[in-house]
C-alpha cells in the first residue's frame, strides 16, 4: 500500500518471485500505470487515508506491506489489523505502535512496525546482539544524503520535505545512564569521521523509537548524519522562523512558515533521475560477551543503482522491508501482536536470513570486533 519513492521499488522486488503475486495501491492512478506497464504488478487505485479504501485494497491479500504517509500510518495500520491481515510496514507514525498490540494479538495477526534501515535493520542486528550478550550501549549514526556536496543547501531528500523540516524543528530521544533525555536535534553537534564520505555532522534525532521501550540498555543514541554545512544553514532557517509550526498573517492570509518553507524546498531537493544518493551506517554495539567486554562495529555503506534507477535510500529501507516480508510468509517469524524490528532480531536465523537477502541485492554492512580482555 502506497507507491511513492520506496513502495514501488518494493513492489518490483517482490514480483520477481514467480510464487508472488503482487499488487500495488496508491490514489495516484498514473504512478500505478506507469509501474504496471514495466512489471507484472496488479494495481488498484484506492485512498488509503479512508478505512474503505484500506479494506478494499487488502480483500484478498495475503500479507500486506504499509509505506503510507506518516500522518496516515497508524488508523491504516488499525484497519489491516482489524481486516486479519499480517502486516510489515515502514510508516513511521508518530503514535504508539504498542496502542494496537491488545487488538492484533485478539485478531491472531503479526504486525511488524518500523522495518527500514534505522529503525529496521539496525533494530534487527541489535536485537540479536541482545539475546546473546549483555548490551550496555548502543550508538546508531545513519544518514540518506546526496553524494554530490554542490546538492542545494548540501541535501536532496527522497520522503516528503515537510517530513524533514519537521523533524529539524523537532527533538531527538536519547538514553543516558538510564534515564530520558530529549534534546532539540538542531540543539548540538557532535561529528565523526567516515570512510568514503569525510566528516559528518551528528544531529540529535527519535530514531530510538521502540528500543526506549523494548531494551534494557543504559546508555543508547540515535544520530542522523547530514553535511556540516547543511546543519549550519538548517540552523539559520530554525532561528529565523522559517521552521515555525505556528501560522502567522502575511497579508491578510494565515500561513505556517514551515509549510512555506516546504513548498520552496521540495522542488530542488528532490533528486532527479541519474542522480547519485548514498547511505551510510554506523553501530557501535557494546557490552559483555561471555563475561567479556566487547564491542560490535558494523559499517554500512550503499550508493544509487544506476543499472536499475534505484535510490540508495529505497534500496536499503525497501529491500530490508521486503526481506522481513518473506520471513512472515515463510513462516519464519509468526509472533502474534505488534512486533518492532528488534523482535524479528531476537528470533535465532532471522537475522541471518535479512542480511543475506539484502546482500544478494548489493546491500553489504561490514562488521568488526574486539576485546578487552584487561
Amino acid at each position: 500500500m502506497g507507491c511513492g519513492a520506496v513502495g514501488k521499488y518494493m513492489a518490483i522486488d517482490l514480483c520477481k518471485d514467480p510464487n508472488c503475486e503482487v499488487k500495488s495501491v496508491d490514489v495516484n492512478q498514473e504512478v500505478l500505470e506507469n509501474l504496471a506497464n514495466k512489471h507484472p504488478i496488479l494495481i488498484q487505485v484506492e485512498d488509503l487515508s479512508t478505512e474503505e479504501g484500506v479494506s478494499r485494497a487488502i480483500e484478498n491479500a495475503d500479507i500486506v506491506i504499509g509505506t503510507v504517509p506518516g500522518y496516515m500510518g497508524y488508523s491504516m495500520l488499525e484497519r489491516v489489523i482489524r481486516e486479519g491481515k499480517n502486516i510489515v510496514d515502514i510508516s513511521y507514525f508518530e503514535e504508539d505502535p504498542f496502542g494496537l498490540d491488545d487488538l492484533a494479538k485478539e485478531n491472531c495477526v503479526t504486525a511488524i512496525v518500523d522495518c527500514g534501515v534505522v529503525p529496521g535493520l539496525a533494530n534487527i542486528i541489535l536485537g540479536d546482539h541482545a539475546r546473546k550478550m549483555k548490551v550496555n550501549r548502543y550508538e546508531c549514526y545513519v544518514g540518506g544524503i546526496p553524494k554530490s556536496r554542490n546538492a542545494p543547501l548540501e541535501y536532496k531528500s527522497p520522503f516528503p520535505v515537510l517530513e524533514v523540516l519537521e523533524e529539524y524543528a523537532g527533538s531527538g530521544r536519547m538514553v543516558v545512564d538510564g534515564n530520558l533525555v530529549v534534546s532539540p536535534m538542531l540543539s548540538e553537534t557532535m561529528t565523526i569521521d567516515l570512510d568514503k564520505i569525510g566528516t559528518m555532522a551528528c544531529l540529535n534525532s527519535d530514531g530510538l523509537r521502540t528500543l526506549i521501550r523494548t531494551m534494557n540498555i543504559p546508555n543508547m543514541f540515535e544520530k542522523t548524519l547530514r553535511y556540516p554545512g547543511h546543519v549550519d544553514q538548517m540552523r539559520i532557517l530554525l532561528e529565523a522562523g522559517f521552521l515555525d509550526i505556528n501560522p502567522i498573517i502575511v497579508e491578510g492570509v494565515s500561513v505556517r512558515p514551515i509549510d512555506l518553507t516546504a513548498s520552496l524546498l521540495s522542488s530542488i531537493w528532490k533528486y532527479k533521475p541519474g542522480e547519485v544518493d548514498i547511505t551510510v551506517m554506523r553501530l557501535v554495539i557494546s557490552g559483555l560477551e561471555d563475561e567479556i567486554p566487547t564491542t560490535y562495529t558494523y559499517d554500512l555503506y550503499d550508493e544509487y543503482d544506476p543499472q536499475t534507477g534505484v535510490l540508495s535510500m529505497a534500496r536499503t529501507t525497501g529491500y530490508t522491508c521486503t526481506a522481513v516480508t518473506r520471513l512472515v510468509l515463510d513462516g519464519r517469524y509468526s509472533e502474534f501482536g505488534i512486533s518492532p524490528p528488534e523482535f524479528v532480531g531476537r528470533i535465532e536465523g532471522c537475522r541471518d536470513k535479512v542480511e543475506r537477502y539484502l546482500e544478494n541485492r548489493g546491500v553489504n554492512c561490514k562488521v568488526q570486533r574486539s576485546c578487552y580482555l584487561g
